[in-house]
């Protein structure tokens, strides 16, 4: 993928998604493109670091769901490398993250195959209340 920091849209998606459950704004918000510190950096990398954030405030993930959404793009065969990579970097068993696909049946900037899409579901818990 052509981007700032390595591409991994999967990645990003749960960044932005812990995030939101932490109430801590959005990727672009901690890590801009606009900052060189961040350029062709590893985004799992930024997963552990919005882990930290997340804990900070007393906000914990426990599952993690995300779909890729993508028209020529396969996950099947590396679904179970991107739980346990993603399990990995998020301090979770590789049962509590799920990976899976869709297309767009052709609509779209993902379904004429311009690029792909990824869009995450965090789980967490504060207090002993799920968020």
């Amino acid at each position: 993928m052509v981007a700032h920091s390595d591409g991994d849209v999967v990645a990003h998606a749960v960044c932005d998604a812990l995030l939101g459950a932490a109430n801590l704004g959005d990727l672009g918000v901690h890590f801009p493109s606009t900052d060189s510190r961040w350029r062709d950096v590893d985004s799992l990398h930024l997963v552990q670091r919005c882990v930290e954030m997340a804990l900070q405030v007393g906000v914990r993930p426990v599952y993690v769901d995300v779909t890729v959404l993508a028209e020529n793009v396969k996950v099947g065969a590396f679904q179970e490398q991107m739980r346990e990579r993603l399990g990995s970097a998020l301090s979770l068993e590789a049962y509590r993250v799920s990976v899976k696909a869709t297309t767009t049946d052709g609509l779209g900037f993902i379904g004429r195959g311009e690029g792909v899409a990824a869009a995450a579901v965090v789980t967490a818990v504060t207090d002993g209340e799920a968020t």
